[in-house]
């Protein structure tokens, strides 16, 4: 295995040991769900809520280390391969950070949920835009559309335009920490905005360049 699996390997394992460290210690049921105010909002037994976040880790793992070995372009992905290895290392540490919180959370420790979520996912963003334009068409990752992955030209531009927007979405989402009540449609909206623009945005690339 290349070194990024095995620290992708190294947090699955954390996971698990965070898990059966803590599992002894959380009352029989735990809070699993938060509004968008941080408020809690549903409820699940320990034994799901304390093994969700190891499996749903486990499973990330498996297609991470998958994807490169499976695309029908994977000499494309090996073309960013060290790209591929940031965002996949730095979404396993988002999740074991929001397993943490979980975790914190149902031992008693206060906050607020949303808030302490907002950074974090700001800077998925970021990281996703750093490194769009450096993605070269796969199957897997990108913004994969019709229109994409007919045309080279047209992903190049896409993913060039979407390594701006995601920026810029990561940049609004961390203005939603002064607003704690409305903080997730900080981060919500913005990516909404994104996901639609950057469809719209390759169709009239691509009618342009027919």
């Amino acid at each position: 295995m290349r070194k990024s699996e095995w620290i992708l390997f190294c947090i699955v394992i954390a996971s698990i040991l965070t898990a059966v460290f803590f599992y002894p210690q959380l009352p029989p049921v735990v809070a699993s769900h938060w509004d968008a105010a941080g408020q809690v909002n549903g409820y699940m037994t320990k034994g799901w809520g304390v093994a969700i976040f190891p499996i749903i880790i486990g499973i990330l793992f498996a297609l991470f280390f998958a994807i490169p070995r499976i695309d029908p372009r994977r000499e494309n992905i090996e073309k960013f391969r060290r790209y591929f290895d940031y965002l996949a290392i730095v979404i396993f540490f988002l999740f074991y950070y929001f397993f943490l919180l979980f975790l914190f959370w149902n031992l008693g420790v206060r906050f607020n949920f949303t808030i302490s979520i907002v950074p974090a996912l700001s800077l998925l963003f970021w990281v996703v835009g750093m490194i769009m334009p450096y993605v070269e068409q796969n199957w897997f990752i990108g913004v994969r559309t019709p229109w994409t992955i007919s045309s080279k030209t047209v992903w190049k531009k896409t993913h060039k335009a979407a390594g701006i927007w995601f920026e810029a979405a990561a940049i609004i989402g961390l203005l939603g920490i002064a607003f704690p009540r409305y903080a997730i449609w900080f981060i919500v909206m913005p990516i909404i905005v994104v996901a639609i623009g950057l469809v719209v945005y390759s169709y009239v690339l691509y009618e342009r360049e027919q």
